[in-house]
């Protein structure tokens, strides 16, 4: 079984910073993409960011130039800088990775329960 446990939400106010990690724990071979997905009220959960593990990035075009990804595989950790917040980053931040399990040939996705983001002043 695999957990994922989020951590760094919270309130801040617009044009500040958060750092968002996600450890990743349980009977695991490997993990390949990790990733970062948001909902905020009313809308549909989508893509923020993910990353390789061989590094290569990928993200949405409302957060380019304003989050990065990165992740230390030695820790099983994911974790999302976000800088310039604007009211419409505020969203539940889920975090997700494609897990080879120690009894399997192929990887499956899992997700954590998620980490609130408010920006406003």
């Amino acid at each position: 079984q695999v957990q994922l446990v989020e951590s760094g939400g919270g309130l801040v106010q617009p044009g500040g910073s958060l750092r968002l990690s996600c450890a990743a724990s349980g009977s695991m071979l490997s993990i390949n993409r990790m990733g970062w997905y948001r909902q905020a009220p009313g809308k549909q959960r989508e893509l923020v960011a993910a990353i390789t593990s061989a590094g290569s990035t990928n993200y949405a075009d409302s957060v380019k130039g304003r989050f990065t990804i990165s992740r230390d595989n030695a820790k099983n950790t994911v974790y999302l800088q976000m800088n310039s917040l604007k009211p419409e980053d505020t969203a539940v931040y889920y975090c997700s990775a494609d897990v080879r399990m120690s009894d399997s040939f192929v990887y499956t996705r899992h997700g954590g329960q998620g980490t609130q983001v408010t920006v406003s002043s």
